[in-house]
């Protein structure tokens, strides 16, 4: 047991997925896993160990923003010996290439928090992802007809930016970056650190160049064909 999770030694499986929003958590368990147990209620932040295809698979919500989900990844790894984590949740596109419901994976995570330059003493780190993991969501895409785009993503401190000053993402824009979303620089921050694999897939729920997002139930329905696509990393 830790301090956030209350889960009995061994009731958490090495490969887990991780999803900012506890009901998304319960979801893909009721979903998609079989015999789904129940094994962390803290703070409301649900977290179910069950099956995939034969593969004992746990997933876990970790709440919103780098400081959130960092807990729980430190956790799972220090204390339940988690080997592999997998991002899954929503992401705002930034550029005009990225479409709403497009899967966005992160091969590598910048962020604007100083979470990098307090941990490297003033210098930068480039968060990245497992090339293993990120070759096989790219080939298991691939083989069912999904469409991946992959390349760098920001982890931003802030979901509303202050937009008098203009266009907040321009310069991210300009070299190239994706998406913006909240967790994933600290999860490849500490997987790095405790040589694990880790790996985040996004879908785009909205876009901050249009305006444009989607409804709840394609929310939904995204969620679930970028899940299945974590899962099968399990297999």
């Amino acid at each position: 047991m830790s301090i956030h999770i209350e889960a009995k030694p061994g009731e958490i499986a090495d490969f887990v997925l991780l999803p900012g929003d506890p009901l998304r958590a319960k979801h893909i368990a009721e979903n998609q896993f079989e015999n789904a147990v129940c094994y962390n209620n803290v703070r409301g932040m649900l977290g179910y160990t069950g099956y995939y295809k034969g593969r004992r698979v746990s997933v876990q919500g970790t709440g919103m923003g780098l400081p959130s989900h960092m807990i729980y990844v430190n956790e799972l790894i220090a204390d339940y010996g988690v080997k592999t984590l997998i991002r899954v949740g929503t992401c705002g596109g930034i550029r005009e290439d990225i479409k709403l419901r497009d899967i966005v994976m992160g091969l590598s995570a910048s962020t604007d928090s100083a979470i990098i330059g307090r941990t490297f003493q003033g210098m930068t780190f480039a968060p990245t992802a497992s090339f293993r993991l990120a070759l096989k969501a790219y080939e298991n895409a691939k083989a069912i007809g999904l469409t991946l785009k992959a390349g760098n993503i920001l982890s931003s401190d802030l979901f509303y930016h202050d937009t008098e000053n203009g266009d907040s993402y321009a310069i991210w824009r300009r070299y190239g970056t994706l998406a913006v979303e909240m967790e994933s620089a600290g999860l490849y921050l500490l997987a790095a650190s405790h040589n694990v694999e880790a790996l985040s897939i996004l879908t785009v729920s909205d876009h901050l160049l249009t305006g444009e997002h989607v409804s709840a139930e394609d929310r939904q329905s995204n969620f679930m064909h970028m899940s299945e696509l974590a899962l099968s990393l399990a297999v």
